[in-house]
C-alpha cells in the first residue's frame, strides 16, 4: 500500500497494520502478495492436518508395541508437557511475530540463523520418504476395488507354501499334534508311537498370514538388503502410485495456502469418523481385550531402559512436527494479532489424543491377530511402518463388506497423509520464497519452483520403491528425521530464551495476543525444554545402535557400514549449518562485546514489532525558534511540551 493509501485508510478509521502496508507495497511493485489464512480456524486445521497424520497412526502405536505397551505412555505424556507443547508454540510464535519463515525468520537472533537452514533440510528429507507411505496407501486403496480383498486369502501367485489361514478351525481339536517334516503327527496318550497322518502342515516358526505375505511379496517385493545387488529397479506399479501421490500434492499446494486451506476442512476432520467406526468393529473381536490390556498395562521395568525415553522424546518431536521449519511457516501466515496460543493448546490436546486413540485401534486388532495365531501379542507382527500395513489391512479384511471398508480406510490414510505432506512441502517452499521474494513471487515462478521441488523429491523417492527400497526408507527415517531435530530444538531454546531474551519474547507475545500468557512457557523455554532436548539427544547417542530391520520369520538384518555412513552424512548435512553460520557471523562481525551484542539483536524489525522501550528516542532539533532560545521559563516549558506532542504525533 502506498503512503497515500495508508494515510487514507488511517484517516477513515480502518485498522491497517504495518505488516499489511509492507505486503501491499511489494504487490504494487509486481511481487505477488504474501498470503495469510482466510479464516482464523485455517491455521489450527493446518497444524492439525500437518502434525496429526500417519505418525500418529503407525509410528506411535509401533513405539508402544516396541516398548512394552503402556510403559511408553508415561514418559510420552510427561515429555509432552515439558517439551512438546512449549517448543511447538515457540516455533509458531516466532513465525507469527517475524511474518516470514526459514532463514529470515531467525533474524530474530542473527547468530542462530543456521536454525532456519537446518530445519529446512530436515523437512526436505522428510518429504522425500513421507510421500512413499502415501504411495503405499494409494496402492492398497486401488487394490481394494475388487469383490474380494487380495490379501484376505492364500493361494495367490505371490503367496508361498508358508502362507497360513489362521481363521480355519483346528482339524484335530483336543489332540496333541506337531508338525514334523511338514506332515501332521498326532501324539495320542498311551500310544506306543506317534501317529503320522497324510495331512500336510507348516511348522509354527515358518507360518505367515496372507496379509503379511501380500505386504512383503506383492507390494514391496522386498529383497534381502540394501546392497547394490539387492536393490533392483523401481517397481513400475509403485513408481506410478508415487508419481500419482506427488501430482496430488502439487495440485493441493500450487496455488498456495488459499487453496490448501480449503482442502484441510476435509483432510483434517474426516479421518476421525473412519477411525471411530473401525474401533467399534474391532472392539467386539475375540482377543481385542487382551490387546487393550497390553496397550494400557505398563511394564514399569521398561522405564529403566533409556531407549524408551529416547523413543518417547523423538516421537513427540515427530508428531508435533518440531524443528522441521513448517510450524514457523504456518505461523508466519497468521495475522500479527492471531490467538495462536489458544490454538497451540487445542492442537496439543488433539494431537496427543489422536495418538492415544489410534493406539486402541491398533492394539484391538493386534490382540485379535494374536488370539487367532495363539502367540503373544508382542510377536504378532513385525515392527516399523509395516505394522500399519499389516494390522490395518487385517482389520478391514474381517469386516462385512470388506472391500468397501478397505477403500474408505485407506482413503482415510491418504487424507491423513496428504495434508501432512503438502504442508511439509509448503515449509520448504515458504523458506526459499521468503528468502528471495522479489525473484520467485512474480508471475508463475512460484508454481514452477514448486513443481521443480516435487520432481526432485519424486526421483529421490524412486529409490524407495525398488525391491530394496524399504531399507532406503528405514535409512531416511532413522537418521534424517529422529535425533537431529532434538539438536536443532535445543538451539532454538538458547536463541530465544537466552540470546534474544525470554522476557522480551514474552512482551512480543503480549503485543500479538493482547494479554500476557502463563509463565509456564517461560520456565519451560529457560530450563525444562533445553534440558529435555539435550538429555534425550545425549541418551540417544549413548544408547545408539546400528540400524537394523526385522522381517517376520526372518533373521535380523543389520545395515552395512557404508549405508550407516550415508545415514550419518544426511544427519550431518542437517545439523552442521548451525555451527557454520555461527562461525561465519563471528568471523564477519568480530568477537568483541559490541559485535556479539549486535549478533543477538534482531534485524529488520518493523515499527509494529518493537516495544516502546525498543523504539529510538526522539531527537531534539538543532534549530530551535526564539521562544526556546530566549524568553521566560514558562514559554520554554510550554514550547517543549508542544514540540514533544508534535514529535510523538509524527512518530
Amino acid at each position: 500500500m502506498s503512503s497515500d493509501k495508508a494515510k487514507e485508510a488511517a484517516g477513515s478509521g480502518d485498522p491497517v497494520s504495518t505488516q499489511d502496508i509492507e505486503i501491499e507495497e511489494d504487490h504494487e511493485k509486481g511481487v505477488h502478495k504474501r498470503e495469510t489464512w482466510s479464516r482464523k480456524i485455517d491455521f489450527l486445521l493446518a497444524c492439525v492436518g500437518f502434525s496429526v497424520g500417519l505418525g500418529n497412526v503407525w509410528r506411535f502405536p509401533y513405539l508402544c508395541y516396541k516398548n512394552g505397551g503402556g510403559a511408553f505412555l508415561i514418559p510420552y505424556f510427561l515429555l509432552v508437557l515439558i517439551g512438546g507443547i512449549p517448543l511447538f508454540y515457540l516455533e509458531v510464535a516466532v513465525g507469527q511475530f517475524m511474518g516470514v519463515a526459514g532463514y529470515k525468520a531467525w533474524r530474530i537472533c542473527p547468530l542462530f540463523q543456521g536454525i532456519g537452514i537446518s530445519s529446512t533440510i530436515v523437512v526436505f528429507f522428510l518429504n522425500c520418504y513421507y510421500n512413499v507411505i502415501l504411495c503405499w496407501a494409494f496402492y492398497y486403496m486401488f487394490s481394494s476395488f475388487t469383490l474380494e480383498l487380495p490379501w484376505a486369502t492364500c493361494g495367490n501367485w505371490w503367496n508361498t507354501e508358508n502362507c497360513t489361514d489362521f481363521s480355519q478351525p483346528d482339524p484335530y481339536p483336543g489332540l496333541n499334534t506337531t508338525c514334523t517334516n511338514r506332515v501332521v503327527v498326532i501324539n495320542r496318550p498311551n500310544a506306543t508311537a506317534p501317529e503320522i497322518t497324510n495331512t500336510s502342515c507348516i511348522p509354527k516358526d515358518f507360518q505367515l498370514d496372507s496379509v503379511t505375505e501380500f505386504w512383503e511379496n506383492k507390494v514391496l517385493a522386498i529383497s534381502d538388503g540394501i546392497e547394490p545387488d539387492n536393490m533392483g529397479t523401481p517397481k513400475w506399479d509403485l513408481a506410478l502410485t508415487l508419481l500419482f501421490a506427488w501430482i496430488v500434492v502439487y495440485a493441493c499446494i500450487c496455488k498456495g495456502i488459499k487453496s490448501s486451506g480449503k482442502v484441510m476442512y476435509i483432510t483434517a476432520t474426516s479421518p476421525y469418523l473412519f477411525m471411530l467406526a473401525l474401533l467399534i468393529r474391532n472392539s467386539i473381536l475375540p482377543g481385542a481385550r487382551d490387546g487393550v490390556e497390553f496397550y494400557l498395562k505398563p511394564n514399569l521395568t521398561k522405564l529403566a531402559d533409556m531407549e524408551v525415553w529416547v523413543d518417547a522424546g523423538t516421537q513427540i518431536f515427530f508428531s508435533y512436527s518440531i524443528s522441521l521449519g513448517a510450524l514457523t511457516a504456518l505461523g508466519s501466515y497468521n495475522v500479527f494479532n492471531a490467538n495462536s496460543y489458544r490454538d497451540a493448546i487445542i492442537f496439543a490436546c488433539t494431537n496427543s489424543g489422536t495418538s492415544f486413540f489410534a493406539g486402541f485401534l491398533i492394539f484391538t486388532i493386534l490382540g485379535h491377530m494374536a488370539h487367532e495365531q495363539n502367540i503373544p501379542i508382542k510377536d504378532v507382527a513385525a515392527g516399523g511402518p509395516g505394522l500399519a500395513f499389516i494390522a490395518y489391512p487385517k482389520a478391514v479384511s474381517i469386516m462385512p463388506g470388506a472391500p468397501i471398508w478397505s477403500v474408505l480406510f485407506f482413503l482415510m490414510v491418504v487424507l491423513l497423509g496428504l495434508d501432512s505432506q503438502f504442508v511439509g512441502v509448503e515449509g520448504v517452499i515458504t523458506a526459499v520464497v521468503d528468502q528471495w521474494p522479489t525473484y520467485i513471487r512474480r508471475g508463475y515462478r512460484k508454481e514452477i519452483f514448486i513443481g521443480i521441488v516435487c520432481v526432485i523429491n519424486f526421483f529421490i523417492g524412486l529409490s524407495m520403491v525398488c525391491p530394496g527400497g524399504m531399507y532406503v526408507f528405514q535409512l531416511f527415517d532413522y537418521y534424517s528425521g529422529s535425533k537431529i531435530i532434538l539438536f536443532i530444538a535445543f538451539f532454538e531454546c538458547i536463541a530465544i530464551a537466552y540470546c534474544y531474551g525470554v522476557n522480551r519474547f514474552y512482551d512480543n507475545i503480549e503485543m500479538m495476543l493482547g494479554y500476557r500468557i502463563w509463565p509456564y512457557m517461560k520456565i519451560c523455554w529457560l530450563f525444562f525444554s533445553p534440558v529435555f532436548c539435550m538429555t534425550v539427544f545425549i541418551m540417544s547417542v549413548v544408547n545408539y545402535s546400528e540400524l537394523d530391520y526385522r522381517r517376520p520369520k526372518k533373521d535380523l538384518y543389520v545395515f552395512p557400514s557404508w549405508a550407516v555412513g550415508i545415514g550419518w552424512g544426511m544427519a550431518a548435512l542437517s545439523a552442521i549449518w548451525i555451527p557454520i553460520i555461527i562461525i561465519y557471523k563471528l568471523y564477519k562481525g568480530g568477537c568483541s562485546a559490541g559485535s556479539l551484542r549486535k549478533l543477538i539483536e534482531p534485524e529488520g524489525l518493523k515499527d509494529h514489532q518493537l516495544r516502546p522501550q525498543d523504539k529510538p528516542a526522539p531527537t531534539v532539533p538543532y534549530d530551535m525558534p526564539p521562544p526556546y532560545n530566549g524568553g521566560n521559563g514558562k514559554d520554554n516549558l510550554a514550547y517543549a511540551k508542544s514540540t514533544e506532542n508534535d514529535l510523538s504525533t509524527k512518530l
